[in-house]
């Protein structure tokens, strides 16, 4: 099978879609199946066979997007050669919108993956509003009905999904991860490396320190707890535009020569980052299936987390963590308290409850699946892609009203600055 990857994202930027596409497309290439990339184009990215690469506006507005620029020609001549089966779109705009025209022009099916609450990301875009999140989630619904067939990473996307209304078939399939990988982490050398003391508990975080991820409350009950007990220490993996404001609330908190922030890690520091910890915490209410909890769980760590879709399919309250049912940091201070204070053999048994769960997101089962449906996808006559009357393109057109309004709204207020500082000079 020929299988087309359509995303706005892909390395060198380290994430959970980015890391999905590459393990999914090496593993169905070790199947016998093609594979071709698309993705923008990223400074300092690798030179990889099996990947093209289109013209876009690099880090809208301070995230990892990139906007796409209008599509060269001879993308219809690499995809004339490539002779795609089927397209696996992974964003449900920017390039998610041209992954719709190819499965329209080649006939060919579009599967899409729902990896994101895109409604949580709306504070990138200047002037969010309620009208700007609800436009984004008709965008992402009306995207799903343009689409043959979606893979939710989780039971409970797969849930909202319905509720909002999207008709097309559904399947969950978690992301997976490998799970093997995790055991080979060494937690002693990345303490070392950090100068943190092998006999202090270690919380930890990993992925982007973003106001997305509910940092700030994170952060918080952390730091409440660490006020407490003086031999506990913080690790932040992973990087993010609250970053700075974070190491600041940290040294006003008097708490920030115990907090560890290493930037993004990959390989085996992500690995060995992970192994460091006695306990990962986690307050992100935008996950679709929290692939970071399963790789903490696999490296025997159990979690702390705020429940939200996508985290209550991974921790269960009890027994290989605690799931808090809303953000409460007095109360994720006084479980991180719980967990610290256990006997050994309480905390062994969670370990052992962690690393079970984790064997349920192991990628193999996931590729398998996912192969599968497009097998079942393919031989299913597809859609009609009627766009431009869609709900899609409607959900568009009011995205790019409300940002006209915005951007009247600021060269109105712009205006009336500049007005007001001329009388001011005449006077």
């Amino acid at each position: 099978m020929n299988i087309l990857m359509m995303t706005n994202t892909y390395k060198p930027i380290v994430g959970g879609i980015e890391k999905s596409i590459e393990v999914f497309s090496s593993k169905y290439r070790e199947r016998g199946h093609n594979v071709l990339i698309v993705a923008p184009i990223y400074k300092d990215m690798p030179d990889e066979e099996g990947v093209y690469r289109i013209p876009a506006i690099q880090n809208f507005n301070g995230t990892d997007f990139s906007v796409e620029l209008p599509v060269p020609g001879v993308l219809k001549g690499v995809l004339e050669k490539f002779e795609p089966d089927i397209v696996h779109s992974h964003h449900p705009f920017l390039v998610g919108d041209t992954a719709l025209r190819v499965s329209a022009s080649f006939d060919i099916p579009i599967v899409f993956t729902y990896h994101t609450m895109y409604e949580m990301n709306t504070h990138y875009v200047p002037g969010d509003s309620k009208a700007l999140k609800k436009f984004v989630i008709k965008l992402a619904e009306g995207y799903c009905d343009l689409c043959d067939h979606i893979i939710a990473p989780s039971e409970s996307v797969e849930e909202l999904l319905r509720e909002r209304g999207v008709k097309t078939q559904i399947s969950v399939v978690p992301t997976g991860i490998n799970i093997s990988e995790f055991d080979e982490g060494d937690g002693k050398c990345l303490r070392e490396k950090l100068g943190i003391p092998d006999n202090v508990f270690l919380a930890g975080y990993l992925g982007r320190v973003a106001e997305e991820k509910n940092m700030r409350f994170l952060a918080e009950a952390v730091a409440s707890f660490m006020k407490k007990n003086k031999d506990v220490h913080f690790l932040i993996v992973g990087d993010g535009d609250l970053s700075e404001e974070l190491k600041v609330r940290m040294r006003s908190g008097g708490v920030a020569d115990r907090v560890h922030f290493t930037g993004i890690l990959k390989g085996g520091d992500k690995i060995n980052a992970y192994n460091a910890m006695d306990i990962f915490v986690f307050a992100s209410k935008s996950e679709t299936q929290g692939l970071v909890l399963a790789e903490a769980m696999a490296s025997g760590v159990p979690v702390i987390a705020v429940e939200a879709p996508g985290v209550r399919e991974v921790v269960e309250d009890g027994a290989n963590g605690y799931l808090l049912t809303g953000e409460d940091k007095k109360l994720f201070s006084e479980k991180l308290d719980k967990f610290y204070n256990m006997n050994i053999t309480e905390r062994e048994s969670l370990k052992s409850n962690a690393k079970a769960t984790a064997e349920k997101f192991d990628y193999k089962k996931s590729i398998q699946k996912t192969l599968d449906l497009y097998g079942n996808v393919v031989d299913v006559r597809h859609k009609h892609k009627n766009m431009d009357k869609s709900a899609w393109a409607s959900s568009k057109r009011s995205i790019k009203k409300e940002m006209e309004i915005i951007s009247n709204m600021v060269r109105s207020a712009g205006a009336a600055l500049n007005i007001k500082k001329d009388k001011n000079e005449k006077r």
